[in-house]
């Protein structure tokens, strides 16, 4: 391991080089962001500012990271999954003067020291994805929270917490709700998490997917992402759900919807996209078929109970990497998939960069919001906010160019009409 203290903590800084050449290809993919770190780093609106960030420790990520410096910010970042961190990324970062605490394969211990080292600089923002930074302030260390003007969150897990902490009237300091962009949940969520997700599985398994039994627990995006991507492989996919709005999309889109204790029975691969513990449990793995597929694509380690796994077992061994075969009592074999954490992340690379383009603009323009924010003086609720919808057009608009697609604009009497509440038939 490669340890400077106050500068970085990284597996391997002779990797470096490889991440670097990852980090370029992402950065030829990346338009969006790439535009922005050429405005911005002529003006420099961000210096002056530190930002402590816990975000997965990708390509696309280093991407922002980079970009945020180039703004003239002061980062210091650490991983938001112990299996999603690539190593050869934390090295260049290291290399390019980043302070970062990021190494695939941490325990819990390992993961919260991390978080802790980059608080270390009392930040003046912070950038989250999972929210684990953000409750580490408010349970360990309430005194910089005086100092944080804003936040921002990437994730819908993140965001559903933060909003029960600022009902509950114990949010701290503002936080922007990234993943709640419309550019954000209806693009990373859907077509990155349904095409990552799916590379995940392929490369922990090298299965056939065409004729399988494939169960999506939820059909939130997520869920909905992986449910498309699995019925344009040839899967037959069932939707479990508890939401029945949820539940009718997903028969109206052409899934079968049934419980899971009914699902569990029948399905082949199963992958959770909930945001909430305990959907594969005791039952389910008994019901399940011999050689039953079982991975998770939620933010949490959570959805797929592994002790109740791990008790019905006789034994345990890895067939492949990200790939653990558990023989239960009952003689039947049942596969865990990257120890149900982030299929997508932990077996995979995450989601492609083009997808990750607009969240990580709206990640950097929702940064640039609050600094404007501190510079004006304006003293934002603690509560957490919606990207205005401006934003979301902005990034659209310029992601449309960059792909080389023009769209017609509303004429000044289209524009008129629209307004007209007088007009009838």
């Amino acid at each position: 391991m490669d340890f400077k203290p106050g500068k970085y903590k990284v597996r391997n800084i002779k990797l470096a080089a490889e991440g670097r050449k990852k980090i370029e290809w992402a950065e030829s993919r990346m338009p969006v962001l790439m535009a922005l770190r050429k405005k911005y780093s002529k003006t420099k609106p961000l210096k002056g500012y530190k930002i402590a960030g816990c975000l997965h420790v990708t390509k696309e990520t280093a991407v922002l990271i980079e970009t945020l410096k180039e703004a003239g910010a002061k980062v210091a970042w650490s991983g938001c999954n112990p299996l999603s961190t690539q190593d050869e990324i934390s090295a260049a970062l290291a290399k390019n003067g980043i302070e970062i605490y990021a190494w695939h394969g941490q325990n819990v211990k390992e993961f919260y020291w991390s978080i802790e080292q980059t608080l270390k600089m009392k930040p003046n923002l912070t950038l989250d994805d999972g929210a684990d930074l953000i409750f580490t302030v408010h349970n360990k260390f309430r005194k910089l929270a005086e100092n944080i003007i804003g936040g921002t969150e990437e994730t819908t897990t993140g965001v559903h917490r933060l909003r029960a902490m600022a009902a509950a009237r114990k949010l701290l300091y503002p936080v922007i709700a990234v993943n709640d962009a419309e550019t954000k949940w209806d693009f990373d969520n859907v077509y990155g998490t349904g095409q990552s997700s799916i590379d995940g599985i392929l490369r922990a398994t090298s299965v056939l997917l065409a004729g399988k039994n494939f169960v999506v627990a939820g059909y939130g995006h997520c869920g909905k992402g992986c449910a498309i991507r699995a019925d344009g492989l040839g899967a037959n996919v069932i939707v479990t759900e508890v939401k029945p709005t949820a539940a009718l999309k997903a028969t109206l889109d052409g899934f079968v919807v049934m419980p899971m204790d009914q699902a569990a029975k029948i399905g082949d691969i199963f992958i959770t996209a909930t945001g909430v513990k305990d959907i594969i449990v005791n039952k389910h793995f008994q019901s399940m078929k011999d050689g039953a597929i079982v991975c998770n694509t939620g933010h949490y380690d959570c959805e797929i109970n592994i002790p109740h796994l791990a008790k019905l077992s006789n034994s345990k061994r890895t067939v492949r990497p990200n790939n653990e075969e558990y023989t239960l009592k009952n003689g039947n074999r049942v596969y865990l998939l990257a120890k149900g954490r982030l299929v997508n992340l932990a077996a995979a690379e995450g989601h492609p960069s083009e997808v990750m383009d607009m969240s990580f603009a709206n990640q950097f323009m929702s940064q640039l919001r609050l600094v404007d924010y501190d510079k004006k003086k304006i003293k934002l609720k603690p509560e957490v906010i919606d990207i205005p919808i401006e934003q979301d057009q902005e990034i659209a608009g310029i992601k449309l160019i960059t792909m080389g697609y023009k769209i017609d604009k509303l004429t000044k009497e289209q524009i008129t009409y629209m307004n007209d509440y007088s007009a009838g038939t």
